[in-house]
């Protein structure tokens, strides 16, 4: 029997239901194919595009959906529904982080030429930020672009990029006032076929599916009109949509650790021990309990911080909070249930495996859990406040 809710309609369920029969009938069958080859191709993201996945959040007249966020939420979790770490971060990292900040900021131009083919499918996008000699300290990157008439010649090198290497252009943080520290960051659109630029894929412990990429940027000309936004308001486009980039990631999260439970629970009631089912035994059945807590109380702080987000809320805490906890809670729980498979969940035939080496960069990526707690800390005991930048 369906219980109500407070967050989803019906609408919301016939969407689910359109989700979960495409990954179910698109994407797992696909599995060992995508994870062998480590890479999604691009028809997979083209499919997506048609049956308007790629849009949700974005204005109809670039053809997007402009639903609701609670559309968001049901494709993040089905999403993540399908096991594989990889294709979920590609797939989110195009719509919700490398795209967001053209349909936040960008121009006209920007929103014809990259964010309309990104919804459809047609194009590949990525996020640069992170450097190799800078993480977690964005003020800190060395990438530079200086602007030369109607150009900006862009030099440096980023690393850890999510569809870097196959995809077809990127959003990339540049210094473009070494002098102003946090204030002299900008964001500018830059295809990934340009002369000067490089790409080397990395060789990852998880996320076998997707591509990630260390990129090079040797005097790359790009148009000044490429720039999103205004010059030097970089960083503070980047402070406010790493909220939702926080967000997404602990929806994901949740459902990625819902996923492994249910793996788990399928698994107690076939695999037998001492003449009955190991999920009769004590020991087991309080520790599925104790998880089975932990996730349910997860997931309902994440859903009250949508609700927060969804009403326009500023929700750094609330979203630094739900990435640091949901991504150390998804990394236990699949651990756990990884125990209860003995042996074959060491075995790379079995799916929970794939989880457990999928999880564990979850409290790196996107912030780590020591920069979420520092955050944190700084609103809770420093009352600092962080104001929208997009509006401003």
């Amino acid at each position: 029997m369906k219980r109500p809710s407070l967050y989803f309609t019906d609408e919301h369920d016939l969407f689910r239901q359109s989700v979960r029969q495409f990954i179910a009938n698109e994407v797992v069958p696909n599995t060992e194919a995508w994870e062998t080859a480590r890479r999604i191709p691009v028809s997979a993201f083209q499919r997506m595009g048609d049956l308007g996945f790629l849009g949700l959040p974005f204005p109809e007249a670039y053809g997007g959906s402009d639903a609701d966020f609670w559309f968001s939420v049901v494709f993040l979790e089905e999403l993540a529904r399908c096991g594989m770490g990889g294709f979920t971060t590609a797939v989110s990292v195009h719509e919700y982080m490398a795209i967001n900040h053209i349909a936040k900021a960008g121009s006209e131009y920007l929103k014809q030429t990259y964010l309309a083919p990104a919804i459809a499918g047609q194009k590949v996008a990525a996020l640069a930020i992170t450097e190799p000699d800078t993480g977690s300290d964005v003020s800190a990157i060395r990438t530079t672009a200086r602007r030369v008439n109607d150009e900006y010649i862009i030099s440096g090198a980023k690393t850890f990029i999510s569809n870097g290497t196959y995809g077809d252009f990127v959003t990339l943080a540049v210094k473009t006032n070494a002098e102003r520290g946090t204030g002299g960051i900008s964001l500018i659109v830059v295809d990934l076929d340009s002369p000067g630029i490089t790409r080397t894929k990395l060789n990852k412990m998880g996320w076998h599916s997707s591509d990630t990429a260390e990129i090079r940027f040797d005097d790359v000309h790009v148009p000044a009109n490429n720039l999103i936004g205004v010059e030097n308001s970089g960083f503070y486009y980047l402070m406010e949509s790493l909220q939702l980039e926080r967000l997404v990631a602990a929806i994901m999260a949740v459902s990625g650790a819902e996923l492994a439970l249910d793996w788990t629970l399928t698994y107690l009631q076939e695999r037998e021990a001492f003449g009955k089912p190991i999920g009769k035994f004590q020991a087991i059945r309080h520790k599925i309990a104790d998880i089975a807590t932990e996730v349910e109380m997860a997931k309902q702080f994440v859903y009250h911080t949508c609700w927060l987000f969804a009403q326009g809320e500023s929700v750094v805490k609330e979203c630094s909070m739900a990435k640091l906890y949901t991504s150390e809670m998804q990394k236990r729980v699949i651990d756990t249930c990884l125990q209860f498979f003995g042996g074959y969940g060491y075995i790379e035939d079995y799916p929970i495996c794939r989880a457990y080496r999928d999880a564990r960069v979850g409290t790196i990526a996107g912030g780590t859990s020591e920069i979420m707690r520092e955050i944190i800390a700084k609103i809770v005991i420093d009352a600092v406040a962080y104001k929208p930048a997009y509006s401003a």
